[in-house]
Formats: structure tokens, sequence, C-alpha cells
């Protein structure tokens, strides 16, 4: 079993992508990268003007889509904003700090990850515990779970 290290701050998109190719080839993963570049190609940047490129700060913002191979499958969309959206097997983790990325991705693909199930209130869970006592939980939708997600009932 692998346990998550603590990351230094990821102060940019690109250092997110480079953390997470590493992590990639740790576990040797396969692994796609779509970059959006310039205020008029981000997804949030609706404060700026149709067609511009730059934000009003003059900076350029930087957006990157990440889809590791492999199961469970996972995608992170890094925003220029310091956060990301991470999905696992079709379970979506909004607002993930940018700088937990790493550690959350160490905890799925190294085996802390698990999926927890309650009679009252009934469902299903996917817990993604980090280092410290920080930990992400999402619902699982309906009451079928993907084959990874079987595999890490506890």
């Amino acid at each position: 079993m692998i346990v998550p290290m603590a990351h230094p701050h990821l102060p940019t998109t690109e250092a997110a992508v480079t953390a997470i190719r590493e992590i990639a080839r740790e576990f040797h993963l396969e692994m796609t990268v779509t970059d959006d570049i310039g205020a008029d190609q981000t997804s949030r940047r609706t404060s700026s003007g149709a067609f511009a490129v730059l934000d009003p700060d003059g900076s350029l913002p930087h957006e990157a889509f990440v889809e590791l191979g492999g199961s469970p499958s996972i995608t992170v969309q890094v925003f220029p904003e310091d956060d990301a959206r991470i999905t696992v097997d079709g379970i979506e983790f909004a607002d993930v700090p940018r700088d937990a990325v790493p550690d959350f991705l160490r905890s799925v693909l190294g085996g802390l990850a698990h999926v927890k199930g309650r009679f009252f209130p009934p469902g299903w869970w996917l817990v993604v515990p980090l280092p410290g006592d920080t930990m992400y939980k999402e619902l699982v939708p309906g009451s079928s779970l993907t084959p990874w997600m079987n595999r890490s009932v506890r």
C-alpha cells in the first residue's frame, strides 16, 4: 500500500499537471492533457470580454483537463483559481484545492479511497482520505457500483 505524501505548494496549473504526470508515471498510467490558455478559452472566465485572451489584470489564465488511463477512470480539471474538479468513476469531487490534487490521486490509486454503505440513510459514499484530517466524501447516486467501487467497499 502506498501512503500519500505531502506535496509542495502548486502555484500554477502547469505545476499541478507536472505533479499529476509524475503520479501517472509512478502508477504506470497513460495520461492525456488538454490545455486551455487565455480568458476566452477557460471555462470560468465570464468576467472577461468577448475575444479577450488576458484577464483584466493582464495575466494569462491556464486551465487543464487531464485524463488518466486505467481503473478507476479518473479525470482532473485544474482551474486557474487554485482549485480542481476530480471525477472518479463518474463521481465528481468539485472544489478540491489544487495543492491537494496529488494526495487525492495517490489516495485513490494507492488503495486508500473506499466505498462506504449505510442502511439509514440508505446509500453508498465514495470516501477519499488525505493526510491529516482531510477527507472528501461524495454520494454515489443510484444503487449500482462500478467494478472498481465494488472492490473498494469497506
